[in-house]
């Protein structure tokens, strides 16, 4: 049985990342699997890292519990909206915050390279955009995919994961919408 955490960087509850968070969620349960879930909008923190890696900030008890809910999880599931070829400020602020050196990784002295916290662990990052998934690959070369999976998870060693690209969405019709949202249920339900 997987322990899987569900990320979602939406600021907007009403937003369709949300519906797609509760699809995978209602997948994942019918699997057995533990779940537990982060909705960054409802965590009270300074999004800023004031000092960079200079000097530490103390984290808030919801990065407390947010770096808790990461550590235990098996799997991560990322759930945003693809803004400005990225993710929405406040999940930029997020990861931030909680990866941070002694936690996610650990800068090795006199080198380039780094010990990596959460290998073994698996990924799947579910996003929108308001265009085609496949203009996004060929015209920008999918920079947010990049950053999440390269620069961020695989730097903290998540080896692992699968991405899944919803688009567009700003002129989709309500049948797209639920032939997305069955499809992100087999997934949680898959444990994938």
């Amino acid at each position: 049985m997987k322990n899987i955490l569900i990320i979602n960087g939406h600021p907007d509850k009403e937003s369709f990342n949300f519906a797609l968070s509760k699809s995978y969620k209602k997948g994942a349960e019918k699997s057995n699997a533990e779940i537990k879930e982060i909705n960054i909008r409802e965590l009270n923190f300074n999004p800023n890292l004031q000092f960079g890696y200079r000097k530490r900030t103390e984290l808030e008890p919801d990065l407390l519990d947010a770096q808790a809910k990461l550590k235990w999880a098996d799997h991560l599931v990322w759930v945003y909206p693809v803004w400005w070829s990225s993710f929405p400020a406040i999940m930029k602020g997020f990861l931030d915050r909680v990866l941070l050196p002694g936690f996610a990784f650990n800068k090795r002295e006199n080198s380039l390279l780094s010990d990596k916290h959460f290998t073994g662990k698996t990924a799947r990052i579910i996003c929108t955009l308001d265009q085609p998934d496949w203009y996004y690959k060929w015209v920008y070369g999918n920079p947010s995919h990049n950053a999440i999976k390269k620069g961020t998870l695989h730097f903290i060693g998540v080896k692992k994961i699968r991405i899944t690209t919803i688009g567009p969405i700003r002129l989709s019709k309500e049948k797209y919408r639920i032939k997305w949202l069955k499809k992100v249920e087999k997934l949680g339900q898959q444990n994938k």
